[in-house]
């Protein structure tokens, strides 16, 4: 009788076995075979059993893209126990809730966190603190006999909590079966060779970095790992480093065009994704006028990275949609009481689909409903069976019964020559309800009419921004998805009739 494989030779343990000379790992000019990586994360694993770290620990990594952070990360799954990455961003006191929340038992972090450490000591005591120095590491002997414990395919790899751009942050549960999943996907879908390098710019911390590290032990292949996102370093390693593949998100993407100039990516550069949200329309466009290899991707940490992607073929033909889900998982649109044009909530299915949230019974009740994780996320599909992602369904603003989705706005916004950066949000007005108001980062001399009028020749007339503030930055997270709930904060109190709103619906 055939058995479905529950368990799997530890992965870097077996790569390797397979590859050991193969390049594993790059920073700042420093390489690491697979056979050396796997050392290094061995090292760390007995370090970090001597603090006390055992299977099911839950390990909080507070730590920067540095090669003993992606030894760490890899250490964890010798001893069983559970990553909980932090974000470095984070206040004191949203570290303090993720770690009381997560049941956080060893903290491992960097040295430049001490400040913030010695204040979440004082409020866990019992928290066992490790700094991550060369010393705690020193003097451990390569000595383990035999293989590690195989890993368990159902059993939890890392908690990731979602960015927090709305409400409170929630642990998503990620076992080793969705990362799987996830990189067999994504090599099914993007096509895969040994001679792969894929750049990691984005945070650890973030899924989308995360990924990166696992799928490039499961694949054989190469990470460049960065430890920030500095468009001139990124290009100079595209062009210089022969890498083949790089996750942005819109903002990034605008930047590396940027300084990209009238150049062109070389061949070796095959794969440009771009998630985080929706790409403005006018960004895709101009990678692709560009030759820009770009897929626009959509994933959430609930989805251990993508879901969603654009086939290759696919890439110009379908510009501005998500694509298809990636094999096997499934994508739906689920029931929206209001529309009537095809737009709803996207639901998604999969092996690499988290099994949910966290001590969150209620969240997870609400979320999941028969295998089918209700995303949040409004979007569409055309009659081919392609995703279009239009917003979050809490972020859709309804205006005098008109629905106005905050992307398309900021789309033509950003169309604008002088604008660099938009977020739209809704607020209160006496007569329509709700009304679009726009937040803009704009080069040169540009006023906030000029910038209404441009959104008007391009947009009904309900859609047009009723105001629009000039400011120097919009709040992002570290990946950088647009904190929209922040924007509020620079907005002033809703000033109904103002701006021309009366006429928007005329």
């Amino acid at each position: 009788m055939n058995h479905p494989m529950t368990t799997m030779p530890h992965w870097l343990w077996q790569r390797s076995r397979l590859t050991p000379n193969r390049p594993a790992l790059e920073f700042s000019g420093r390489w690491w075979s697979f056979s050396e990586l796997e050392l290094f994360a061995w090292t760390w694993a007995e370090a970090l059993s001597r603090a006390g770290v055992e299977r099911e620990t839950k390990v909080g990594l507070l730590v920067r893209n540095q090669p003993y952070a992606v030894a760490a990360i890899h250490a964890l799954t010798y001893l069983g126990a559970v990553a909980v990455l932090l974000n470095r961003r984070l206040t004191v006191a949203e570290l303090a809730f993720e770690i009381s929340d997560a049941d956080v038992e060893v903290v491992v972090y960097d040295p430049g966190e001490e400040e913030k450490i010695q204040d979440l000591q004082s409020r866990w005591p019992t928290t066992r603190w490790i700094r991550a120095s060369p010393s705690l590491t020193a003097g451990i002997a390569p000595d383990r006999e035999g293989p590690p414990p195989p890993i368990a395919l159902e059993a939890p790899h890392a908690f990731m909590y979602t960015s927090g751009t709305s409400g409170r942050p929630k642990a998503v549960i990620l076992s080793y079966a969705n990362h799987w999943w996830s990189a067999m996907g994504s090599a099914i879908n993007l096509g895969l060779s040994p001679e792969d390098r894929w750049l990691a710019c984005v945070p650890l911390y973030h899924v989308s970095g995360l990924s990166i590290l696992l799928r490039s032990v499961l694949y054989g292949t190469a990470v460049i790992l960065h430890d920030g996102f500095d468009p001139r370093r990124v290009n100079t390693a595209i062009f210089e480093q022969q890498v083949s593949g790089v996750s942005v998100v819109a903002t990034m993407l605008r930047e590396l065009l940027e300084d990209l100039g009238d150049r062109c990516y070389p061949p070796s550069l095959r794969v440009m994704l771009a998630g985080g949200g929706p790409v403005p329309q006018p960004l895709l466009e101009s990678g692709r006028t560009r030759g820009v290899p770009l897929y626009q991707t959509y994933g959430l940490t609930e989805t251990a990275s993508q879901i969603v992607t654009l086939p290759p073929e696919d890439a110009l033909r379908k510009l501005g949609s998500a694509g298809k889900p990636l094999f096997p998982a499934e994508v739906r649109i689920g029931t929206v009481a209001e529309e009537e044009d095809g737009v709803g909530e996207i639901w998604v299915r999969g092996p690499n689909v988290t099994g949910g949230y966290y001590r969150r019974a209620e969240e997870n009740r609400c979320a999941f409903v028969d295998g089918w994780l209700k995303t949040g996320d409004l979007g569409w599909l055309d009659g081919e069976g392609f995703l279009y992602v239009l917003d979050r369904r809490q972020d859709l603003i309804i205006s005098g019964g008109e629905n106005v989705y905050p992307a398309e706005v900021e789309s033509v916004l950003l169309s604008h020559p002088a604008v660099c950066d938009a977020g739209v949000i809704g607020v209160a007005h006496e007569r329509w309800g709700r009304v679009p108001v726009a937040v803009v980062v704009a080069d040169g001399i540009v006023s906030a009419e000029a910038v209404k009028a441009h959104c008007a020749a391009h947009l009904a007339a309900y859609k047009v921004p009723h105001q629009v503030f000039l400011v120097d930055r919009l709040p992002r997270t570290a990946s950088g998805k647009l904190q929209r709930r922040l924007l509020y904060d620079l907005v002033p109190a809703a000033m109904p009739g103002e701006g021309g709103g009366c006429a928007a619906h005329d």
